[in-house]
Order: C-alpha cells, then structure tokens, then sequence
C-alpha cells in the first residue's frame, strides 16, 4: 500500500511538470482483464513521447540534434565483453566495413538488433495466453507463448524461439535456439548458444522500457546487457517492408569485393 500511496503522487507531479513544460501529459500504465500491464500498442524506439520521432535526438531534453534526419538506433550497450577470438574477428568484419552482414541479404535478425531501430514501428498485441511482436522492419514477427516450455524438437532459426512469463509488471522473454552467424552489435557474431533474456516493462501509458541481457560463452566472456526505450505512436501502423525488392547491396558488394582495398579499413594496432 505504501508503494501505491508513494506513485500516484510522482504521476501527478510528473503529469504537471509535463503540462508545463508542453510535453504530453503522462497517464498510468493501461491494464489488461487478467491485471497485467497490457503493452498492446505501436512503438516506436524514441526517448520522445508525442508523435512519430523522425529527428535524431540531442543534447537538450526534447530537442532533435542538428542537421541530421532520423536517429537509426536508440539502443544503449554496456561494453561487449569479447574473447580474444571473437573480438578478433569483430575487428575484421569491422575493417571490412560490416559489408558481410546478413542484413545486406535480407536475412531475418535477432531481437536486440532489430528493437532500437527507430525509422520502422514494432506493434505489441496482447493476449493472456501469447504476446505477438510485429516488427515492420524485415516483416519480422513473433509469437510468443506465456507460461510455457521451449519445445523439444527446436530447431535453430535466425530469431530464435521465445517464451514468456510475467515478473510482477515486467514481460519476462527466454529465447534459445538460435542459427550461428547471427549479428547482433559493434561486429558481434553469434554462435548456436546465444541465450537472451528479454524484459519489456510499460512505465506508463506512452513508455515501454526494453533490457536485454545477451549471453554467448563461446564468444563472450561474460553476459552483457543492452537498453532501449520504445514510446507509443497512437495512430502509426505497420506497412510492408519488402526487402528483396530493389535491394542492390548483393551487387554492390560483389563488385566491391573485386577490389577489396578499395573499401577495407587498415587500423592501426594499439601500442
């Protein structure tokens, strides 16, 4: 009871401060038959509440960056924790300018690449049995059972396999059985024993915090976690995303890959 006493109070004073400073009103999380947060709703993964975000953000609360279009991830990361051979290989890829990235080839990605993306919405729908996760990026989607077990006869796929349970107000996701090759961020190229777990948390009607916490141990030392915040878009909705149409990367890279010293980094090694 105390906590309830002690949080209505910060909404309203949050709602004023809001008011004031012409920033939407912030409303208490929606709720759904069974009592759950219910994150039904279009996203958007933006720190800005109101209408779709198409500025990148800058350093004053509110105000877009200057001169730049559209922020192309909002993900925050803590430091990749990498062994030596894999931090190897990132360093490679990295030189080689990412042209190897199975994004290039239209190939489905894992969630914590795909979530932070702010140029496409993500489309939440809730049941009290499955959350479905519609991404417009890739025509990704997912269905995601609650209180369930991953199946025996799991086979590996580009996104995984996902089941859901509820932890007090957070969405709780463990997604296993992942294809190896994946790519995930800053060169990190996944194995078959990618392990994550997903926490999606609605603080309130407009703001649904994502954490995920990425676990690999043939080529992570240690788990490591990344942040981004996705904020609700009333009235966006998911288009089609074709990605094989018109895509001219293969051709492009085949050609580049004829001149490999034309595009290839050549850092300098740390003293």
């Amino acid at each position: 009871m105390r906590i309830t006493t002690f949080l209505i109070p910060c909404m309203f004073v949050a709602s004023i401060a809001a008011a004031q400073s012409g920033q939407p009103k912030i409303l208490p999380t929606p709720k759904a038959a069974d009592g759950k947060p219910d994150l039904t709703g279009v996203y958007q993964a933006s720190p800005r509440r109101g209408g779709w975000d198409a500025e990148a953000p800058g350093d004053e609360p509110g105000v877009a960056a200057p001169r730049q279009a559209v922020a192309i991830n909002q993900t925050s990361s803590d430091p990749i924790p990498f062994r030596p051979e894999a931090r190897a290989r990132a360093q490679e890829l990295l030189n080689r300018r990412s042209i190897d990235d199975p994004a290039g080839h239209c190939l489905f990605l894992a969630s914590p690449r795909i979530t932070g993306v702010g140029l496409f919405p993500i489309q939440f729908v809730q049941t009290p049995t499955q959350m479905i996760v519609l991404y417009e990026y890739l025509s990704e989607f997912r269905v995601i059972p609650i209180a369930a077990k991953h199946p025996d006869d799991l086979s590996p796929s580009f996104i995984g396999d996902s089941i859901g349970r509820w932890e007090g107000n957070t969405f709780v996701v463990d997604v296993v059985g992942f294809k190896p090759g994946g790519w995930l961020t800053g060169g990190l190229v996944t194995s078959d024993a990618l392990h994550l777990t997903e926490r999606f948390t609605r603080v309130d009607r407009d703001q649904l915090n994502y954490e995920v916490t990425i676990d690999d141990p043939k080529v992570l030392t240690k788990p490591f976690t990344q942040r981004t915040t996705l904020m609700l878009r009333e009235g966006q909705r998911l288009r089609e995303y074709s990605c094989a149409e018109n895509n001219m990367d293969p051709a492009v890279y085949e050609r580049m890959m004829k001149d490999p010293a034309s595009f290839q980094r050549s850092p300098e090694k740390p003293k």
